[in-house]
């Protein structure tokens, strides 16, 4: 089950420093100015060897002044529905404001886990303003400066200790495949060709599809279990963000699968939202299949699809070894090919090189294209192993692993490519010392 952590809280309380705080990066805009956060973000955090996601709820409130509050009410919502863990972010500089009690009264009423975080407490003083939020009745307020770090690590304490110690699962013994994408690319459309019934109801509203399910997938000579992010539309009170929705279940989904089938527009290309996923399914180390749907919408010569493919390829690089299909679902172009890419990165995924022949082909690779010598220093690589795992990891035993740079790893690791396949998989290569 995927460990999600949602910020959520009015705008211009620091829910983006705190991100980035968590996540390690600089991801999300940083500005003075209420309302800046305008990009989707989730990103992977770990804490004591317990990795999440964490989920800056202010990248999804859109529009003017007067539906902003209710947006941010109606991600509040969301939140306790989909998130593992919520974090109530607050400003002691400014103290309690009337959205600050609304968004309490709705958590209050949750059952899910609620931290209360009082942000900016930068000296000691205002530890003694932040007495104030106690008065929400969710429990014991945290205070952090998420500017400098402090009091994070109490706070990360408490919302991993609602996670399950991480272990290895049981490997199922069936693939898990996962169609992922913004809303109305054709997800459902996809699932229906490739079982031949209508499974899913399919509209050309956006975001029709809702809960992931398990379909079990037994045709032409190929079985898996397909995960769809898409299900039937459950009615709610709340009015929601359908993109903030899509976000939080393709997540879960993402998490829990083999190979992520990541279908885009052939009319929109690939956008910010799902160059993230892609990104979030390399971290996790998930298989990866490019499917460009509606491409008989597109006009185009000979050379169309690898144009669009090269646009692709910069735009999620450095991991570009993707399989890219280009689809129409609702003519059952190329449908097959889809399911055959997928099962091909699987076998990739799982697939495991003998330490014999790895030597063998590396070695030599490597004879003939050392690592440059540092400081007058030769590093010499002396053996290679693939380490167990549920994604290919490969050790390369040398006498100075400190001195191998990014740049010759990445040279490295499209040797392995070239060799041995690993098309559509990320691979992670570990230089120790011997």
């Amino acid at each position: 089950m995927a460990n999600i952590v949602a910020i959520v809280g009015r705008p211009n309380v620091g829910k983006s420093t705190l991100f980035n705080r968590l996540t390690e990066s600089r991801k999300a805009i940083v500005d003075d100015f209420s309302g800046v956060t305008r990009d989707r973000h989730y990103e992977t955090a770990e804490w004591i060897g317990k990795k999440f996601t964490v989920i800056d709820t202010g990248g999804f409130v859109h529009g003017s002044d007067d539906v902003f509050e209710e947006a941010i009410r109606d991600q509040v919502h969301i939140a306790i529905e989909e998130a593992s863990v919520i974090l109530f972010m607050v400003d002691v500089t400014t103290g309690t404001t009337d959205l600050d009690d609304d968004i309490a009264n709705i958590l209050r009423r949750s059952s899910k886990p609620v931290y209360v975080v009082a942000n900016k407490v930068d000296h000691a003083k205002l530890h003694y303003d932040s007495v104030e939020f106690y008065a929400f009745g969710l429990g014991e307020v945290f205070n952090i400066s998420s500017a400098t770090g402090s009091g994070t690590g109490e706070l990360l304490d408490a919302v991993v200790s609602h996670f399950p110690e991480p272990e290895e699962e049981e490997e199922s013994t069936l693939p898990k495949m996962t169609i992922v994408g913004r809303p109305n690319v054709g997800k459902s459309s996809l699932t229906n060709a490739l079982l031949g019934v209508d499974r899913n109801i399919v509209t050309s509203i956006a975001g029709t599809t809702r809960d992931s399910i398990r379909i079990h997938y037994n045709q032409f000579g190929h079985e898996f279990l397909l995960v769809d992010t898409a299900g039937l539309r459950r009615k709610s009170k709340v009015n929601e963000d359908i993109e903030f929705y899509s976000v939080m279940r393709t997540i879960k989904a993402l998490e829990d699968s083999d190979v992520v089938i990541l279908m885009l527009d052939a009319n929109d290309g690939i956008e910010a939202q799902d160059i993230n996923i892609f990104h979030l399914a390399e971290k996790n180390k998930k298989g990866v299949v490019i499917v460009v749907n509606k491409w008989d919408t597109i006009e185009k010569d000979h050379k169309t699809s690898k144009e669009f493919e090269a646009r692709i390829k910069e735009k999620i690089a450095p991991f570009t070894d993707v399989p890219i299909i280009f689809t129409s679902v609702t003519e059952k172009q190329r449908i097959f090919k889809v399911v055959e890419a997928a099962m091909a990165v699987y076998e990739n995924k799982t697939k495991r090189i003998s330490t014999s022949r790895l030597n063998e082909t590396m070695l030599e690779v490597i004879e003939n294209y050392p690592p440059p010598a540092i400081k007058g220093k030769y590093i010499k690589v002396k053996y290679i192993t693939q380490i167990p795992g549920r994604s290919p990891m490969f050790a390369f035993f040398c006498n100075l692993p400190q001195y191998i740079k990014d740049p010759y790893k990445r040279f490295v690791e499209n040797k392995l490519r070239d060799n041995f396949d690993f098309k559509g998989v990320p691979i992670q290569l570990f230089f120790r010392q011997k």
